[in-house]
């Protein structure tokens, strides 16, 4: 399937389910941006103290820590509803928090997260290019978890990276497709994002659920052929 019909398979997600979906971007930037501001702006003493600062205070500094981990599975939980669109699944708004009552793949997404980002920060340490590469290599890792919530984190990058063998190249291009858009949503000040994230999230959906989640299939005919 080409970057350009997966795009058209997002869109036909979405449609009949942007409000949903801009909504949810609202949320993300709500909390990840205009409460962490509000917070650092009390703390500072002021919206004069906050723009004179030069390093902001230790407990904003923790708080909005602790802020953007409790919100990961939050995020996590937004790129579910994507693949609940593309695969044309039952779908809510109250969905996008099902994580947060699952008190084991709370955990999980939280270290797989973080020891993820680990994992590309060391690689980066060598060169930008390796960094580039492990980031798309480990690409699939949330989607695998929602698939197969029996893998362990390490079990997961490992098997994100095998199967974006060959297909990396291909999820760049996808991801670079988007720029034009972003430049865009510039000129809205930044409004117009609320609409493109949703978007950019569907269509990394559709790759998965095209490319990697069929891989599923594969195998298991691949195992059946054996037998017989």
């Amino acid at each position: 399937m080409k970057i350009s019909e997966l795009k058209r398979e997002a869109r036909l997600s979405l449609k009949g389910n942007w409000g949903t979906a801009v909504a949810l971007s609202l949320i993300m930037f709500l909390l990840t941006m205009v409460l962490q501001t509000v917070i650092e702006v009390i703390f500072s003493g002021g919206w004069a103290a906050w723009y004179e600062q030069d390093v902001a205070p230790i407990g904003v500094s923790a708080f909005n820590t602790l802020l953007s981990i409790l919100l990961i599975p939050f995020s996590i939980g937004v790129y579910w509803f994507y693949l609940d669109l593309v695969r044309m699944e039952s779908t809510s708004f109250e969905k996008a928090f099902s994580i947060y009552k699952d008190g084991k793949m709370f955990s999980k997404v939280i270290i797989a997260s973080i020891v993820q980002g680990i994992f590309v920060f060391l690689w980066s340490l060598l060169l930008l290019i390796p960094g580039i590469i492990k980031a798309l290599a480990y690409s699939q890792l949330f989607f695998l978890l929602r698939d197969h919530p029996h893998l362990t984190t390490l079990e997961a990058i490992t098997e994100s990276r095998r199967r974006m063998k060959g297909l990396k190249w291909k999820y760049f291009l996808m991801c670079l497709s988007f720029i034009g858009w972003g430049i865009l949503c510039l000129f809205t000040i930044g409004i117009g994002f609320l609409w493109l994230v949703p978007y950019v999230g569907t269509t990394m959906a559709a790759f998965y659920n095209e490319w990697i989640a069929s891989q599923d299939e594969s195998e298991i005919q691949e195992e059946n052929e054996i037998v017989e």
